[in-house]
């Protein structure tokens, strides 16, 4: 039997098997058991769509704004460089190289570090569980805007209290900073009130949301018939999923940067307060959102990557990965803190009081733009 091992420019012909090499007649008929992708593009596209989201539009603008401004970017590059780049292309070049997925390809490497893989992919359960539900909040928003009015942009609804305020509007009261305490924004009761429902304490669980269990349900659909059919699926669906987050990130940069108040919110992004550098959690939050927005350790590289051609340049794709990323991010935080410099200016107040933290008032962040953008 012939073995070859393939690596892009040249390839070694042998006639027994040693470590790195491959059966040619084994590599052939697990290429055609799997399959692979019907074109470079939808490889990147794939890769793109599930490395980049939520940590790149608003958890990397926020950390800057959090931990220094530009200074930020100071520990982010080192750790992009020695940590975030290598680890990326050696994950994806594992899953080339073995056509395996992320706990297989252990087996044909070294098997006592399978344990690895199965690791990642509790890891990955867990996140599918975050982020499926995220995903039907965003289909019941989606559902909720199909209105003359924005139900979250006004005070008329029948969830709204009596201290229901209005956000963003521009005859903002005059006694606003006063009263800011005793007053509750009509984005935070739609997300509570209305989205939520959140009861009184553990004791009053509730009942059955039928609205988000269906759009939990219309959830799944989505997820399975984006890859019922394996990569020939999921590479097609890539280019809508993977394509129309940047179409709207282009929509809010290009409105962001024009509204009144852009500017102020970009300052407070880039001011480079370089005496936060002292501190470590500075460059813990650094690292961590390198290894967070690059999906790094987690067996989506390795994966994804398997389905690759044996002699695809991995490296090359790789980078061009990588600086999409951070590029992504880089340029997301001017989308957004010119949007919530916009706020804070129309609300009369500091913007580190609406750049505030937390999962949800992230989303809650995001709806008020929507409500200022678009109003």
């Amino acid at each position: 039997m012939c073995f070859q091992f393939d690596v892009p420019y040249f390839s070694i012909v042998g006639l027994t098997y040693r470590g790195g090499l491959r059966p040619v007649q084994d590599t052939q008929q697990s290429v055609k058991e799997r399959g692979q992708w019907d074109s470079k593009m939808e490889f990147i596209l794939t890769v793109a769509g599930a490395i980049i989201g939520l940590g790149n539009i608003w958890r990397f603008p926020y950390l800057c704004y959090k931990n220094g401004g530009g200074a930020f970017f100071i520990p982010y590059i080192l750790y992009l460089v020695t940590c975030g780049i290598p680890l990326f292309i050696l994950e994806t070049a594992l899953g080339q190289y073995t056509s395996q997925g992320g706990i297989t390809c252990w087996r044909k490497i070294c098997p006592v570090f399978e344990g690895m893989g199965y690791a990642a992919q509790v890891i990955t359960i867990y996140g599918c569980m975050t982020y499926i539900v995220i995903l039907a909040w965003a289909f019941l928003y989606l559902f909720s805007s199909f209105s003359v009015d924005l139900p979250w942009a006004n005070c008329n609804n029948a969830w709204n209290t009596d201290a229901c305020v209005t956000f963003g509007t521009k005859n903002a009261s005059s006694n606003w900073t006063g009263s800011l305490l005793n007053s509750s924004s009509s984005v935070v009761e739609f997300w509570q009130r209305r989205v939520l429902r959140i009861s009184d304490g553990i004791e009053s669980l509730g009942g059955i949301r039928w609205e988000l269990a269906l759009c939990l349900l219309l959830s799944w659909i989505v997820c399975y018939f984006c890859i019922w059919k394996g990569v020939k699926s999921t590479g097609k669906a890539a280019y809508v999923t993977a394509t129309f987050p940047y179409v709207m990130l282009v929509v809010l940069f290009v409105r962001g940067v024009t509204l009144p108040g852009a500017k102020d919110g970009i300052f407070y992004y880039l001011y480079p307060n370089t005496t936060r550098l002292a501190d470590p959690q500075v460059w813990m939050d650094a690292g961590t959102q390198i290894f967070y927005s690059y999906a790094i350790g987690l067996g989506y590289l390795t994966s994804l990557g398997s389905y690759n051609k044996y002699n695809n340049n991995c490296y090359k794709d790789s980078f061009y990965l990588c600086l999409l990323n951070s590029g992504t991010s880089f340029v997301s935080g001017f989308a957004i803190f010119s949007i919530l410099g916009h706020m804070a200016r129309e609300q009369g107040v500091d913007i580190s009081v609406v750049a505030e933290s937390g999962e949800a008032l992230k989303d809650i962040n995001l709806q008020g733009c929507d409500s200022l953008l678009f109003s």
